[in-house]
């Protein structure tokens, strides 16, 4: 008899892969306005739009918060979420975007050594060696970087920490209403970023308001998008998927930007490409085991 596979592990993965899309279109829109605003207010702007997107839904959904299950788990999400967010814009003033890039991409790996340590997930030496493939194709996409130790680098790991903490908390928050969790992230992002906003506020041209609605739409649409997949995927199934956003970000500075991959690019491509199918032979080896 064929055994059965687990196909409900990989049931998050076009929310994932939604997610990635829309982040990467986002992320566009952002580098084109990041000429003339600030990271800071790019941010607060794009969660108060965001925040004003979904009010329908908060109010379609308002029993929800009476019947919140964890208050203080989705605190600690937004919590680490705001902290990974100030480690990134710290490590990117003292830090290459290159290394900062390669660096964010250990959250993978970590996000599964914490999916197993707190989630109690299973992960297959396979899984891991998938993942471990998949983290050498970026580092030869990016190349060798030299890494000076200093306030940039521990600012570049405390995001890799905080955002794989952040992670964990939204797969174990499966059970928590998707408009709650946005919520509660809207609200940090504006707790966060209110202050530095302020501080360095350029007043925003008039046709440049849809781009900046279009970003709090893309980031509110691909928040719900990913909360849905960690609700239906474990965090060591999506892990290593996550990669694939490097892919779609190579994709779009070719075709938007003009930066053409090199050999390098598209070896490191193929490396992950190569990296998750044997992520995916894993949990087929997995289903057939258990």
């Amino acid at each position: 008899m064929t055994p059965p596979r687990r196909d409900s592990d990989y049931a998050g993965a076009p929310w994932l892969i939604a997610d990635m899309m829309l982040i990467t279109c986002m992320t566009v829109i952002v580098k084109l306005q990041g000429a003339t605003y600030p990271a800071a207010q790019l941010v607060f702007l794009r969660a108060l739009l965001g925040g004003a997107l979904i009010v329908p839904l908060v109010w379609r959904h308002r029993r929800d918060f009476a019947a919140m299950r964890h208050p203080w788990r989705n605190a600690a999400r937004v919590a680490c979420n705001a902290g990974a967010l100030t480690c990134n814009f710290l490590a990117l003033a003292h830090l290459p975007l290159a290394l900062v890039t390669a660096i964010s991409f250990t959250r993978q790996p970590v996000t599964m050594v914490l999916a197993v340590t707190f989630l109690r997930e299973r992960v297959r030496p396979l899984a891991w060696a998938g993942t471990a493939l998949a983290f050498c194709g970026v580092m030869v996409m990016i190349g060798p970087v030299a890494l000076a130790p200093g306030l940039g680098l521990l600012a570049a790991l405390g995001s890799v920490l905080f955002g794989s903490l952040a992670t964990i908390q939204t797969r174990a928050l499966r059970a928590e209403s998707a408009v709650v969790m946005m919520v509660f992230y809207v609200v940090g992002l504006l707790v966060l970023t209110a202050g530095p906003a302020w501080l360095f506020w350029v007043p925003v041209q008039q046709q440049d308001w849809p781009a900046l609605f279009a970003i709090g739409l893309l980031a509110q649409i691909g928040q719900f998008c990913f909360l849905r997949a960690y609700r239906f995927s474990p965090a060591s199934v999506l892990a290593p998927l996550s990669y694939g956003a490097l892919v779609l970000a190579t994709g779009a500075g070719w075709l938007v930007f003009g930066d053409v991959p090199t050999l390098a690019t598209g070896a490191g491509i193929a490396i992950i490409l190569l990296a998750l199918r044997i992520v995916h032979l894993a949990r087929g080896q997995s289903g057939a085991k258990d």
